[in-house]
């Protein structure tokens, strides 16, 4: 016969979860909650109802914002995909704009640090376990704080691995959703692992180049023209779009023909002089090889250097897309 189950007190439970050994979550800095209403700073405190839809269907969107040297990188930015997002999947949001970046800067401040990955998730909400989105007593918003990880140094120095994935691509508008609904990300990320390179991209229906996991994928052509998948198909990254606009007078200088969104597939990867993969918090990373063949000699090259010189200015002090948190 199994032994008993317990079945615990309330008292027991709270108990419990405050001394479980989590080390994974000591990076858990704080949690917004509207379920709450209000911020926690201890780990075992930051939970989602079980019956919120972003648990058991994975109806929600999400954000994922990094505050660096004490502010908020493109807030605005980030802000305004999230609502792109809810209105595609007809989610109301829970809060005006302005309210929801309050509760982003005073969570970041009880996280007491000037560093901080933040991610933000608006669910359908509680309610119930069918798909019906109509029983939900409403949409939530959870923000969480949690340290920011960079790359090892290394990284930029030597160049990232690539593949290509065997996962479908996100069709339709669920391209342009950054919904919670993950699975083909998660995928991605574990045939890399299991491929032993960095990163995999994926495909459309027609072989056209999309996206990564989690980053957008893009090159220099031999012609020195930054070109990017079409966001038709992809998601658009709050990196590349202000990457591409900080590339801008580089054309005007003669160190790049032109910066373009095109259709492409691997042989235009291939063959390029240099490839790139971007995000919110790697900024950018060069890509020397892809399905096996070198990317140009193999090594980042110079143009990496100067797009990720760009980029990493703009977060240190670009004018009008820093947000202090103080």
């Amino acid at each position: 016969m199994p032994s008993a189950v317990r079945r615990l007190s309330r008292e027991e439970a709270l108990t419990t979860l405050a001394g479980r050994d989590s080390p994974h979550a000591a990076g858990y800095l704080s949690m917004y909650s509207s379920w709450y209403g209000g911020i926690v700073t201890d780990p075992w405190l930051m939970m989602v109802p079980v019956d919120d839809h972003i648990v058991h269907r994975g109806d929600g969107v999400f954000e994922a914002i990094k505050c660096s040297g004490g502010s908020v990188y493109a807030l605005d930015r980030h802000l305004a995909r999230l609502r792109t997002s809810a209105e595609l999947v007809h989610m109301p949001m829970p809060c005006a704009p302005g309210e929801m970046a309050g509760i982003v800067i005073e969570t970041i401040r009880a996280a007491k640090t000037e560093d901080a990955l933040i991610r933000l998730y608006v669910s359908r909400g509680p309610g119930g376990f069918t798909a019906n989105p109509y029983e939900c007593v409403g949409s939530q918003l959870y923000v969480v704080v949690t340290a920011l990880k960079h790359p090892a140094p290394e990284t930029y120095e030597r160049g990232v691995t690539l593949k290509t994935s065997a996962v479908p691509v996100k069709e339709g508008c669920f391209a342009n959703v950054k919904s919670c609904n993950y699975l083909h990300n998660v995928l991605m990320k574990k045939e890399a692992v299991d491929a032993g390179v960095d990163f995999t991209v994926s495909l459309d229906g027609n072989g056209r180049l999309a996206e990564g996991s989690t980053e957008n994928f893009f090159v220099l052509s031999r012609e020195n023209e930054l070109l990017a998948p079409r966001f038709e198909r992809t998601l658009r990254g709050v990196t590349l779009t202000r990457l591409m606009e900080l590339a801008r007078p580089l054309v005007g200088a003669g160190a790049l023909k032109r910066i373009a969104h095109e259709d492409l597939g691997p042989e235009d990867a291939y063959g390029a002089r240099e490839a790139y993969v971007s995000s919110t918090t790697m900024d950018i990373l060069p890509v020397v090889r892809y399905d096996g063949r070198a990317i140009g000699d193999g090594r980042p090259g110079p143009m990496f250097k100067t797009l990720l010189e760009l980029v990493r200015r703009d977060v240190e002090s670009g004018a009008g897309v820093r947000t202090p948190i103080r």
